[in-house]
Formats: C-alpha cells, structure tokens, sequence
C-alpha cells in the first residue's frame, strides 16, 4: 500500500485487512464492501479498492471492470435486500485520495426536497446524521453480504 496519502481511507482498508473494520461487509475481488459510518440514507455503502490507487483510471481495463462490477453487485443486494427500486453510485476522490465508490439506496420514504437531489444533499442541509452502530447494523450487514455471496457464487 502506497503511504502517499494517509488519511481515513487508507486507515479503513488496513483495518478492514487486519480484521478489525466492524463495517465490513466482506471482502469482494476488487476491494472491501463496508457499511457507511452515516446510515441516514439506511444501507449506504462503499466499496473500497485494495490494493489502494488513486483513482479508476490507474487500473487495468481488467481491474476497472472488476472494481464497477463489484460496486453494482452490491447495488443489486441493497436492492434485494431492502427493497429499494433505483441505487445511486457515485465516485469522487476529490476529499480522500484513493478509490472508492458510495453506493445509495434510494426511498420512496423520503422527503421530496432529498428524494431527487444527491445524496450528499442530506448533509448540506444539516440533517442529523445517523452514526453507525455495529448492534443495530449487524443483521443488514449479514443480509447483504449472504445477497453478495448468493450473486458471486450462484448454485448451479
């Protein structure tokens, strides 16, 4: 891993490798799926490359494939899984330096000021953020890594 850029992604890729990253989801061929630490959209999650770059286009068309399959595999758990019709992905890296995707289910529940506007609407108007929390948010994690696995490994 490149130290280049120490900063939160770096230190939740090492320790989702060590064991010890409570977000996790699992780990999938491109990266680490986890639970967003602000679940005020339920079931935001991100996929996190490992190994590190710094962006999608430092990777082999193989490795980009890869990376934006695993990000839609997860969108179509979160949609299993929750019940949701439409999922939005986003990939930025302005922030933190280093790939990783956001990954949004989207509710018919929401108020219509968010429910049409990006995600990240919610913290510009200061809406409370919904922290994570490992005992609340074990069950979801549990379902949507079985969905996962059910999409990466199907029976035949």
């Amino acid at each position: 891993m490149n130290n280049k850029h120490e900063n939160l992604l770096y230190s939740r890729v090492t320790s989702a490798q060590k064991g010890e990253n409570k977000t996790v989801i699992m780990k999938m061929k491109s990266g680490w799926a986890v639970l967003g630490d602000n679940q005020i959209i339920p079931g935001y999650c991100l996929l996190l490359a490992d190994p590190i770059v710094d962006s999608l286009n430092l990777l082999t068309i193989e490795r980009r494939t890869q990376f934006l399959s695993d990000m839609t595999v997860i969108g179509d758990a979160l949609m299993k899984v929750l019940k949701v019709e439409i999922i939005n992905y986003s990939i930025l890296g302005n922030a933190d330096k280093g790939l990783h995707a956001h990954i949004h289910p989207r509710y018919e529940w929401e108020k219509d000021e968010f429910k049409k506007a990006p995600p990240w609407k919610y913290n510009f108007m200061k809406e409370i953020p919904v922290q994570f929390d490992y005992e609340r948010d074990n069950k979801l994690i549990e379902k949507i890594k079985k969905e996962i696995e059910r999409i990466y490994f199907p029976k035949k």
